[in-house]
């Protein structure tokens, strides 16, 4: 572990020493420049670790895990789900239980880090390229997702460090050292180190920089472009002054935010729903039709699958690990009620935000079809029609929510801030806590990782998009990979778990508190 130790400042530091201005060039593509070079090795080394990797690829490892998990718990996510709503109202929570926050902050972090640009942006792209038929199996994911997030938050819990001041560190890295031992299964801690490097340099990416990136994009588009470097600068600052806070300076601010932004953003989206109540009912039949039909090229019944389950399984990261650590730090002594909690995240994330997007997208009109290829297009007025990709998903859901509010640009920009602060404060945490397992614990350690996480603020508001998406898809893809091998591997301990909490508490032994 020791390798790792001086890397990440020296390429930090390399990357700001190459943002130095030269001839004609921006400040912002020096930034952008020396960011590419630096880590374009490790995007090529990890695509081509897995021949043939693409998104559909990766969309079918998380999809199959979660069908896995969903019948292996025999459809938990259903059968507990009332349970969990009594688990977050604090019906069961013990305050004298180790841990640094209640089930509700914990489930208000951990959404944080996926409620975010994908439930705004990556839905846009998903209807738009499969067409209505995505949100169909968009929702299935979702659903399938959330026995995932079960499985892998009661193992954090389960095998979670606790420290005699009270904090804890819990989350992949852990219960694949702890659980791997405890069944005699072997490279437990290989599998460790190397999530928790991929799962820093997912917090560095997808975590931080891709949220900043698209920050400063939107801010863009409503005031007038203007260098990245200075969004950059004004949010690691604001980043910093909640991060050096710790988890439960983390968890005040997302229980604040994450419940305005989600609720603003939904009763906008039910608000435009209720004044379209006459369409409704056509679009269900147009996400049904398209979920199982073959008209179109792009849009037929494949392209919707792989959309919709490609949006589902990026937008609320269920089998990626991520909110694993963030669920880990709640106060309880029983593991499966944090897995009871979690299942929830994919709902609100995948079943209820993203859905609403896509339904407001679909009733509006904005989104037209190209009756000779089927393709999806953005009708952008009579002069500009305009195919649907990753840089008009904005674009579309701006397009479809002020058809009905002229105004919902400014709000929309609003959104994208609060969404990009809050994925940045929960991912620093994921962040800080891998890197914690690989150096060891301390207030010095920690602010290493903390400054350098500000700093790729800077770089990720500054550089373009294309390296930003590369960098932090490869990241993410390397998660979820190592993960989901020790979900497989560890899912009988969760089984057993989840028998002996049901037993007892249909005997009475486990009570309400309040």
């Amino acid at each position: 572990m020791k390798q790792f130790s001086n890397s990440a400042p020296i390429l930090a530091a390399a990357l700001l020493a190459s943002a130095a201005p030269a001839g004609a060039q921006s400040l912002d593509q020096q930034i952008n420049d020396g960011f590419a070079a630096a880590t374009g090795w490790f995007v090529n080394f990890i695509f081509s670790a897995f021949p043939g990797t693409s998104f559909p690829w990766i969309v079918a490892w998380l999809v199959i895990a979660a069908t896995v998990f969903t019948f292996y718990f025999v459809f938990i996510q259903f059968r507990a789900f009332p349970h969990s709503i009594a688990l977050v109202k604090g019906d069961y929570s013990d305050p004298n239980d180790a841990g640094e926050v209640s089930h509700f902050q914990a489930l208000a972090t951990a959404l944080s880090g996926t409620v975010g640009l994908g439930n705004i942006a990556g839905v846009a792209v998903a209807v738009g390229i499969g067409g209505p038929g995505a949100t169909f199996w968009m929702i299935l994911a979702g659903l399938m997702g959330m026995a995932s997030k079960f499985t892998e938050c009661t193992l954090g819990v389960k095998y979670r460090n606790e420290y005699p001041d009270g904090t804890v560190s819990g989350g992949p890295m852990y219960y694949m050292t702890k659980g791997f031992a405890e069944r005699n299964l072997p490279a437990g801690k290989f599998l460790a180190i190397l999530f928790s490097v991929f799962c820093i340099l997912g917090a560095l990416g997808g975590g931080n920089m891709f949220q900043a990136n698209q920050a400063h994009a939107q801010i863009a588009n409503v005031v007038g472009d203007y260098p990245g470097w200075i969004t950059g600068i004004i949010f690691a600052v604001i980043v910093f002054a909640v991060i050096v806070g710790g988890l439960q300076s983390i968890a005040k601010v997302t229980e604040k935010v994450v419940p305005f932004m989600g609720v603003m953003y939904v009763l906008t989206a039910l608000v435009i729903i209720l004044m379209n109540a006459d369409q409704v009912g056509w679009a269900f039949g147009q996400i049904f039709e398209g979920a199982f039909t073959g008209l179109g090229v792009a849009g037929g019944m494949v392209g919707a699958l792989i959309q919709g389950f490609k949006r589902a399984a990026f937008s609320n990261e269920a089998g990626v690990g991520s909110a694993a650590i963030a669920h880990s730090a709640v106060r309880t002594k029983e593991p499966i009620t944090e897995g009871f909690v979690s299942l929830l995240e994919p709902f609100i994330d995948t079943v209820v935000i993203c859905t609403m997007t896509a339904l407001v997208i679909i009733i509006t009109g904005q989104l037209v079809s190209d009756p000779n290829t089927g393709i999806y297009l953005l009708d952008e007025g009579a002069s500009t029609i305009q195919t649907i990709d990753g840089n008009k998903g904005v674009a579309l859901t701006s397009a479809a929510f002020s058809s009905a509010f002229g105004w919902f640009q400014y709000v929309l920009a609003i959104a994208v801030i609060l969404f990009a602060f809050s994925t940045m404060i929960s991912w620093s945490y994921y962040g800080l806590k891998a890197w914690t397992f690989l150096f060891g614990e301390g207030k010095s350690k920690e602010l290493v990782f903390k400054v350098i996480f500000c700093i790729f603020v800077v770089i990720g508001a500054s550089a373009s998009l294309g390296p930003v998406i590369d960098f932090s898809d490869a990241a993410i893809f390397a998660m979820a990979v190592v993960n989901i091998i020790a979900l497989y591997l560890l899912m009988p301990i969760v089984k057993r778990e989840l028998h002996s909490y049901q037993s007892r508490l249909k005997s009475g032994e486990i009570r309400k508190f309040h």
